[in-house]
């Protein structure tokens, strides 16, 4: 039997990347999927790309309260609910904290940590009504190991393994398992305008498996965390990153 059969999913981000690895993967699995992206017309072709039917694809900005509550008032009407909530949508970026505009800090903080915050609150109440939900939450490596260059990425992400922790005891009562997946480099379009030998020199310098990760293992990884089989995980974080938060 299908892992998700009979669930529905809401993926933030989920036009591409990592984000439609997952939508993918759920699909497959036999989970309904509303994908939901800036790129409202990404989403949609996303959408009826997926193996099965019924699924919904619509625009989200994440870090707008509007567009957020549209969006999944939007989702939920057209999938009868949402029982799983996957926060892929993030932003990224480098600069040292000397010369980091606070424009830029604000903005990291405002899509990476105030944008998990809005689905959550927008997801939950439908999730508490069935007593049942998975909310997985993406964090990243850099928010255990630091780096230079990415104090505002590192902190943003940090603030959501902290966020999702409370809120897993504030949903648990409910049957709903809040977690943290944590990722490292991944094989995405995101790199493919980077100098290969940089590329080269973070697997070398960051990797201890040797390679960077595909998103269909990001995405395997989620799949546990929106299962039943993660019925035991509350405020748990889930590093799948070649060991780079070891480093």
């Amino acid at each position: 039997m299908a892992r998700l059969s009979g669930k529905t999913a809401a993926i933030t981000g989920g036009a591409g990347g990592i984000g439609g690895a997952i939508a993918q993967c759920f699909a497959g699995e036999g989970a309904k999927l509303a994908v939901l992206d800036l790129n409202g017309d990404g989403a949609a072709d996303m959408a009826a790309s997926l193996e099965g039917s019924g699924h919904y694809g619509g625009a989200i900005d994440v870090g707008d309260e509007a567009s957020v509550n549209s969006a999944f008032s939007a989702a939920a009407e057209a999938l009868g609910g949402i029982d799983i909530l996957v926060n892929t949508a993030a932003i990224a970026g480098a600069g040292t904290v000397e010369e980091m505009p606070v424009e830029e800090w604000d903005r990291m903080f405002h899509i990476n940590l105030r944008g998990t915050f809005l689905c959550c609150r927008a997801a939950l109440p439908g999730m508490r009504k069935k007593k049942w939900g998975r909310i997985v939450n993406f964090a990243s490596e850099v928010a255990n190991r630091g780096n230079p260059g990415l104090s505002h990425y590192a902190a943003s992400k940090a603030a959501v393994i902290a966020f999702s922790k409370c809120l897993a005891l504030e949903a648990i009562e409910d049957g709903i398992c809040v977690n943290t997946l944590s990722p490292g480099p991944t094989d995405t379009t995101m790199l493919s305008g980077i100098d290969p030998e940089v590329i080269a020199k973070l697997v070398n310098d960051l990797m201890p498996i040797g390679r960077l990760g595909k998103p269909e293992e990001i995405a395997a990884a989620a799949l546990f965390l929106a299962s039943d089989e993660a019925a035991f995980c509350v405020g748990a974080t889930l590093n799948a990153n070649g060991g780079a938060y070891l480093q």
